[in-house]
């Protein structure tokens, strides 16, 4: 079973179809994983819509050059290609694959890590893209240390309560920026300040931020600024408009080109997939210092419906997708381990 899209469209009930396709061969580079969880994030909206126009370069331009957005998997690998060391068939893997959203798939050696052990592999799925990229926004751009005070908007998302979790275990104090039914769960991720945004300027008022990770935020470059110390970091990794082309990421392609001439950091990144950031995240998982935030399971024949979910903004962290034969219907929608004051 796999989920297929033939066309661009930005309703996920419009587009994604679920079909039976033969099991993909492994070539030699290869390592064919039997997928047993995938998940869901902006990105694969992105990829489904095909919006902004900037990414079709790379999603292909009047329609989607892969069968499915899918990119997240955790699994057991089925197979590996002659030239391929490092794994074996029955090694418990999670990564990244193209084409994800399906029982079996192709990734490279490259893009995965062994599972962490105290993971399910509905658990470990919700991990690759987007605790990659928190690593890389608050380690490798923010350089988040010990005794900053750090900012975090989106603080509730699939990037951000990652992102949350990190700069606390880095020895940051944390200020988390969420809804009013999430704050709780920020709060019981780490972050030692909450602010609602619904109810507050998150930017005003005397305090400054050595780093600010600008998730899901649209303030203007200058109100970010102001709130950044005179050397302090901004790394945007987010904060989306409707616009067609761009999307919003005219704000992350403006502050790198006023970047070079303030004391102040202000930029953004393309995150990168690869196994050694995996198995840093394994690393930090497996001593309880990282936890993916689960809001609940879907499984793979609701897939349009966990990208609904997702596009109505109710999550609370990640949605997960579980193979057939995985989980029962009545557990996929079940929630799963979170913290009191998660919404649904």
């Amino acid at each position: 079973m796999a989920i297929v899209q033939e066309r661009y469209g930005a309703e996920p009930e419009a587009v994604l179809r679920t079909v039976r396709l033969a099991r993909p061969g492994v070539r030699p580079g290869g390592v064919l994983v039997r997928v047993r969880a995938s998940s869901v994030d902006r990105g694969t909206w992105h990829m489904m819509a095909g919006l902004p126009y900037a990414v079709r370069p790379v999603s292909g331009l009047r329609r989607p050059k892969l069968p499915n957005p899918g990119r997240n998997i955790a699994g057991v690998v089925e197979a590996v290609g002659s030239d391929v060391t490092g794994f074996a068939p029955g090694d418990e893997v999670y990564g990244t694959a193209v084409a994800a959203f399906a029982e079996y798939a192709v990734a490279s050696p490259e893009r995965i890590a062994p599972k962490p052990t105290g993971l399910t592999f509905e658990e470990a799925a919700t991990v690759p893209v987007s605790a990659l990229t928190a690593l890389q926004a608050v380690r490798d751009k923010g350089k988040v240390q010990q005794g900053q005070h750090v900012l975090i908007t989106g603080a509730a998302g699939g990037v951000g309560t990652f992102a949350v979790q990190l700069a606390h275990a880095f020895g940051a104090r944390v200020t988390a920026v969420a809804s009013t039914p999430k704050l709780d769960a920020v709060r019981a991720l780490g972050a030692d300040h909450v602010i609602d945004y619904t109810r507050e300027d998150f930017l005003a008022g005397p305090r400054r931020y050595d780093t600010i990770i600008d998730i899901a935020g649209n303030r203007r470059l200058r109100d970010l600024r102001r709130a950044l110390t005179r050397h302090g970091r901004l790394v945007i990794t987010g904060g989306e408009t409707n616009g067609l082309w761009l999307g919003g990421t005219d704000r992350q392609l403006r502050a790198q080109v006023l970047s070079p001439f303030t004391g102040q950091h202000l930029g953004t990144f393309i995150s990168s997939e690869h196994a050694d950031g995996l198995r840093d995240l394994t690393a930090l998982i497996d001593a309880g210092t990282l936890s993916p935030a689960v809001d609940c399971v879907y499984p793979l024949a609701e897939t349009a419906a966990a990208v609904r979910h997702l596009l109505d903004g109710r999550v609370t962290g990640k949605l997960a997708l579980t193979m057939p034969g995985e989980m029962s219907t009545s557990d996929a929608t079940a929630r799963r381990g979170r913290p009191d004051g998660w919404d649904t």
